[in-house]
């Protein structure tokens, strides 16, 4: 077990919360300020136990001076001020006296945020190549370090494993929740589990489906990495995504779990993919060779369904078609909608699932939405994940 944040007697400490504000902006404003919102459990706690508030995050990717013009974390500053109702000092410095001094002048209750950690990536990548000069220079700042950015903890950067190895460390509420939802509901699930897979490669899943098909009673596949199991089944599938280098993988998934490994049977195609392309819907054996398969089709829903009604955790990472354009989005929607009037345990793998199911409405109908892509997937892999790996033990 992990050390968490309840772990540690904040008062008059220097504590430095690494946290998720990789906020999507748009015009220098923030469209979605959902991962600000996750981190305030952790935050307030951290306040309200005395502590003295040193918030860390990335904004972006940043490869030039122009990146770092764009990608000021000043703008979350601001709109973390007005949730927390206080003043957010916010220092636009990652390292220097400027930085260390408004340090060492917090008072207890007070919270900080230091400029995008990633800027320390311009010009030797010293952040996300987890440097060990700049993460004890970090670690200098504080007394405790607690890790609450999940969507980080599958990347060993200095901002993260860096300081965690130096100093105390323990995990906040947001990365605990998502630990409690993802790993230990795998570890333990409430069966049938079903898991739904979506997405566009088969390589990007492969370590999933391996970890998967021992864990899960169901797994239906969607997305465009349905078209390289169609295909391995020597089906027709034109001009839809194909991962030549999975095939054998697929073929030999397909023959070893026949019964748990479920396909769709229609597809919604298009010859383009773009917001004019005409949509037809076919059965999987009726495609044509100008065929882009793009969405799964209402039989496949249905399908789907018989093994969602029978389930009792369902865990669904990668949507199953192009949502974004209106005509291809149909199948998203549904299971979108089929599992929010489900009761049972629903979690949402992050990236572009979550995006998808909160703009469609659902933020709320779900058990649990993650809030890491990249950091989900490697959980379902069973993968540890060295940010978390990097905690101090109980």
């Amino acid at each position: 077990m992990k050390k968490t944040i309840r772990d540690f007697e904040l008062t008059g400490k220097k504590v430095i919360i690494r946290c998720d504000f990789n906020v999507p902006l748009k015009d220098g404003k923030i469209t979605d300020d959902n991962r600000i919102v996750e981190s305030l459990k952790t935050i307030n706690y951290a306040l309200e136990n005395g502590a003295k508030v040193v918030l860390m995050s990335h904004l972006g990717r940043v490869k030039s001076v122009e990146d770092k013009r764009k990608n000021s974390l000043k703008v979350v500053a601001e709109r973390l001020g007005e949730l927390l109702n206080k003043e957010v000092i916010f220092i636009p410095e990652t390292r220097g006296n400027k930085l260390e001094e408004a340090i060492s002048e917090l008072n207890n209750g007070d919270v900080l945020l230091v400029e995008n950690t990633r800027f320390e990536d311009l010009p030797n990548k010293l952040e996300s190549g987890n440097d060990l000069g700049l993460a004890t220079y970090w670690a200098k700042l504080g007394d405790i370090y607690i890790n609450d950015a999940f969507g980080t903890c599958h990347r060993a950067h200095a901002s993260n494993v860096g300081i965690a190895s130096l100093i105390p460390s323990g995990i906040g509420f947001l990365v605990e929740k998502e630990i409690q939802m993802i790993g230990d509901v795998i570890a333990n699930p409430d069966r049938p589990l079903t898991v739904i897979l979506g997405g566009a490669k088969v390589s990007d899943k492969i370590g999933v489906i391996k970890n998967l098909v021992n864990v899960a009673d169901y797994i239906l596949i969607g997305g465009g990495m349905a078209f390289s199991f169609l295909n391995a089944r020597g089906l027709e599938v034109g001009k839809s995504i194909v991962d030549e280098a999975s095939l054998e993988f697929c073929k030999e998934i397909l023959t070893n779990y026949p019964n748990k490994v479920i396909l769709p049977v229609d597809v919604v195609c298009g010859k383009e993919v773009n917001e004019m392309a005409k949509a037809t819907t076919k059965l999987i054996n009726d495609m044509g060779t100008a065929d882009i398969g793009l969405d799964i089709g209402p039989k496949t829903v249905l399908h789907f369904l018989q093994y969602l009604n029978k389930s009792n955790t369902v865990i669904w990472n990668g949507p199953v078609g192009v949502f974004e354009i209106n005509q291809f989005s149909s199948g998203t929607k549904a299971l979108a909608n089929i599992l929010a009037n489900l009761d049972i345990t629903t979690i949402i793998g992050g990236g572009d699932t979550a995006a998808a199911v909160i703009n469609m409405g659902y933020k709320e109908a779900f058990t649990h939405i993650s809030t890491g892509g990249g950091a989900s997937l490697e959980m379902l892999e069973g993968v540890t994940l060295p940010g978390i790996e990097a905690i101090t033990n109980r």
